[in-house]
C-alpha cells in the first residue's frame, strides 16, 4: 500500500536547482511540493549530511571523499557553484537541520540512505538512529504512516540495518533491474514498497507488485507523456526533475 504523496521532487528543486541543498529544497517548496527525495551519506565523524556521490569532483570541487572528511568541513564546503554562480556558498546541509526544516514546511521526505562502499551498515544505524529519535514524538505517527518519513536504498543490507534499529520507519527497497526474487527480497526487508528505473519498468511487472500488495515508485520520470503512461500501470509514485513541467498536482 501507499499512504504518501504520489510525486515527489527529486533532490530537492530537481533540474531548477544545486541538489541535496536548502536552495534545491526552498525551490521544490516554491513550486508547490510537499514531498520531496534527498540522498543521506555519513561523515567521517560519522554525522549524516546530504550528499550522492561518495567522492567529490561533481557537486562539491576538490579530490577527497566524504567518508573521510569530518562533518565541519564538509558543511563549509560550496555544493552550489557547480549548477550556477548564483548558487556559489550554498553548502552541503546536516541531515538534522534538513529535517527541521521539512517538519516546519510540512515536506514528506523519502530518505535515501546512500551509504558509501563499504559504510553500509554505520550509515545505516545513524541515519535510522537520527530519524527514529527526531520523529519519535510526532503526533499520530502509529495512525497516520505518512508522518513519517520514508527510507530507501540500493543497498539490501543497509535497509536490513535500518528495519533492525528502527523498525517503526517504513522501507522501500530500490531496484534498477528487477530480480526475479524481488517479493522475497521485499518480504525479508518487511519493505512496504518496491522502488525502480521507470525505463525498465513493464506493465506486467507494475501488476504483478501491485497484486502482492506492495507500493510501486519509479524514478526518475522527466516527461508528462511518461508520467501518465506510468500512473495508468498502476504505478503509485514517482520523483521527478522536471518540477516545472510535473507539479505536485500532477496526478490528480
Amino acid at each position: 500500500m501507499w499512504f504518501y504523496p504520489k510525486i515527489i521532487a527529486h533532490r530537492g528543486g530537481g533540474t531548477l536547482a544545486p541538489e541535496n541543498t536548502f536552495a534545491g529544497l526552498r525551490c521544490g517548496l516554491e513550486h508547490g511540493f510537499r514531498a520531496v527525495e534527498f540522498d543521506v551519506m555519513l561523515s567521517a565523524d560519522n554525522i549524516p549530511v546530504l550528499i550522492h556521490d561518495p567522492q567529490f569532483g561533481r557537486t562539491v570541487k576538490g579530490s577527497g571523499q566524504v567518508a573521510l572528511t569530518q562533518a565541519a568541513e564538509l558543511t563549509s564546503m560550496d555544493a552550489g557553484a557547480w549548477f550556477n554562480p548564483a548558487f556559489a556558498g550554498e553548502t552541503v546541509p546536516l541531515y538534522e537541520d534538513v529535517v527541521a526544516f521539512c517538519k516546519e514546511n510540512g515536506i514528506w521526505m523519502n530518505v535515501e540512505i546512500k551509504p558509501a562502499p563499504g559504510f553500509e551498515a554505520i550509515t545505516a544505524q545513524v541515519v535510522a538512529e537520527t530519524t527514529s529519535r527526531l520523529f519519535a514524538s510526532e503526533p499520530g505517527r502509529e495512525a497516520r504512516p505518512a508522518a513519517l518519513p520514508l527510507f530507501s536504498s540500493f543497498s539490501f543490507d543497509a535497509l536490513a540495518e535500518a528495519k533492525m534499529v528502527a523498525p517503526g520507519i517504513p522501507r522501500g527497497f530500490l531496484l534498477d533491474e528487477i530480480p526475479a526474487d524481488w517479493l522475497a527480497q521485499l518480504r525479508e526487508l518487511d519493505a512496504v514498497a518496491l522502488h525502480t528505473n521507470h525505463k525498465k519498468l513493464t506493465p506486467e511487472l507494475a501488476g504483478a507488485i501491485k497484486q502482492a500488495g506492495y507500493g510501486l515508485f519509479c524514478y526518475t520520470v522527466n516527461e508528462p507523456q511518461r508520467a501518465r503512461e506510468l500512473l495508468s500501470w498502476g504505478v503509485d509514485a514517482f520523483c521527478t526533475d522536471r518540477i516545472d513541467l510535473i507539479g505536485p498536482d500532477f496526478a490528480a
